[in-house]
């Protein structure tokens, strides 16, 4: 079984690292990888020793199995032979008619974004990897624009107090955002509509900020659930006292297959002190904050709004690593003695199959 490896067109990272390729050799796979696919990543082509370095045609034409973590342009998806498997990032609750188009091509696809978010299915969680990554860099991003200090620090020349920093979404990237800005040495206080988050918030040191009332779905696979119009009034009220004195809003509430929820209306912006920093990682499904331009940085009133959903790609040799690890933990189940098993028995393969 021949394996494809494309280099991504718009994005630093890699879907398969060498580390990782050597073992999908040892599966029986034959590795196909268009030259320069992981330049970005820091990875040139010899250090893919035993694949086959080829040029982007030849790996689509070639190819059994096709591995990129965006999905392919539509003039690339007619070129290729039918009954290819594309294992990527479809996105089909976003994108609708996906599968359907993909079908009507003779394509079949498995959707990485698609993997259920559970214990089971932990090591394979693409987005919980990407997530935490962005995170960390929302922080990071926020600290380096902030101009003042994060920590408290005591000098002969006075004295500077810490920053305080609000969190909006304790997944898996705000619980990673909160991680690093108590590194850091700032105030952290945290928002979720699960009350379940309270404890993790708590157990990194932040302060939990609860609004009663919020529906809650533990089903909901790490999203936030669409709440009713009562308790959105009075999630906004709460946020705005917030953020009117935080220095840094971290915003990473998004619900599955629709549009972000504003918790930061252009009215809560417009009482943030000047200076003061909002990194929305909703940013791609129209953004937490009112004000948001997805991937753009923009400045209103004295307040820095980042809108970055793919802040991940930022570090690309971590979170390639991260990528390709989950994509090989994925491979290990579909792949036997080097040929495709898909067993639609399993619920992680049923669930990441998106053109049955």
């Amino acid at each position: 079984m021949r394996i494809g490896v494309l280099k991504e067109q718009s994005d630093k990272r890699v879907a398969i690292v060498p580390a990782v390729a050597k073992k999908l050799a040892d599966l029986g796979a034959t590795l196909q990888i268009e030259s320069g696919a992981g330049a970005n990543a820091g990875y040139d082509n010899n250090a893919y020793d035993g694949a086959n370095i080829i040029d982007r045609a030849a790996v689509l034409q070639r190819s059994d199995v096709l591995i990129s973590i965006n999905p392919l342009p539509e003039d690339e998806l007619k070129s290729l032979q039918k009954n290819t498997l594309l294992i990527s990032e479809f996105k089909p609750f976003f994108d609708k008619d996906v599968s359907e188009r993909l079908k009507t091509q003779g394509l079949r696809a498995i959707s990485m974004d698609m993997i259920p978010r559970t214990t089971l299915a932990q090591s394979m969680d693409v987005l919980s990897s990407m997530a935490s990554i962005a995170g960390y860099k929302a922080v990071l991003t926020a600290a380096n624009i902030l101009p003042r200090y994060f920590p408290m620090m005591i000098t002969a020349a006075g004295s500077i107090k810490p920053s305080k920093v609000l969190i909006l979404g304790a997944g898996v990237a705000g619980l990673q955002a909160i991680a690093t800005a108590k590194r850091l040495g700032a105030q952290v206080e945290a928002f979720d509509t699960r009350t379940a988050a309270k404890q993790e918030v708590e157990s990194l040191g932040a302060r939990f900020v609860e609004v009663a009332g919020a529906k809650e779905d533990t089903g909901a696979g790490g999203y936030a659930v669409e709440q009713d119009e009562d308790f959105i009034k009075r999630q906004r009220e709460e946020v705005q006292k917030r953020a009117m004195n935080a220095d840094v809003i971290i915003t990473t509430a998004q619900v599955r297959g629709r549009k972000a929820p504003i918790l930061v209306p252009s009215s809560t912006v417009e009482k943030m002190k000047p200076g003061s920093v909002i990194v929305d990682l909703a940013a791609s499904t129209g953004g937490n904050c009112e004000l948001t331009q997805d991937r753009q940085t923009i400045q209103h009133k004295g307040v820095f709004i980042v809108g970055n959903s793919a802040l991940a790609d930022e570090m690309p040799e971590d979170a390639s690593t991260l990528y390709a690890n989950n994509l090989l933990n994925f491979l290990k189940l579909i792949i036997k003695e080097g040929e495709l098993n898909l067993d639609f028995e399993n619920e992680i393969v049923q669930s990441a199959f998106i053109t049955h």
